[in-house]
């Protein structure tokens, strides 16, 4: 007999909780109509760093561990397809690193990111509800590394931000405000707006 595994927090509580209520809401008659998180997608650009078409190696490992300690997962490097002479980027240069979560990670990873980095974030008022694709999809970026509690910025040699991408099934901008926003994602209240640029 296999024990039964544990389900991350945020998925019991959308489970048992949100997802319920999100049905009363909109109106749902059936529980496969309910907006899901499918995946999150991380990337970081290192296009910036390139020298002669080549990524120096120290900047090349400080991106992927990062990525691999945030994540728990190996990070792919992703490759320019065309070259843009304006960003003087030739088609087969590095430009970013990617990490595409799924799963329990995927859910312990949305846990870390809403308790620990963004409450981390210097001056940080809240996040602003505009950044939703029509599909309901939402995406953020963080200026540095240093708000992720794994991180020891002692032993790191500079900065990068990263584009955090959270994607979403059967969904639209206002039921994925109300799920993420039930998950404890911080958004900027209306009264808070004001005196906000």
């Amino acid at each position: 007999m296999t024990a039964q595994r544990e389900l991350p927090r945020l998925l019991k509580l959308y489970k048992e909780t949100i997802g319920p209520a999100a049905m009363e809401k909109f109106s749902l008659r059936n529980v496969h109509q309910l907006p899901r998180v499918v995946k999150i997608v991380l990337n970081s650009g290192v296009g910036r760093f390139l020298e002669n078409q080549k990524l120096k190696p120290e900047v090349r490992d400080a991106v992927a561990d990062t990525l691999s300690v945030i994540t728990g997962q190996r990070s792919v490097m992703i490759k320019a397809r065309k070259s843009v002479s304006n960003f003087k980027v030739r088609a087969g240069a590095p430009s970013a690193f990617m990490v595409t979560l799924r799963g329990d990670r995927m859910w312990h990873f949305l846990d870390r990111l809403i308790n620990l980095a963004i409450p981390r974030i210097r001056d940080f008022r809240g996040l602003k509800d505009t950044a939703f694709d029509p599909a309901g999809n939402y995406s953020m970026g963080l200026v540095e590394q240093a708000v992720w509690p794994e991180i020891n910025m002692a032993k790191v040699n500079f900065t990068h931000g990263m584009n955090i991408n959270i994607v979403f099934e059967n969904s639209n901008r206002e039921m994925s405000k109300f799920l993420l926003a039930e998950l404890g994602m911080p958004f900027v209240r209306p009264e808070q707006e004001v005196g906000m640029r």
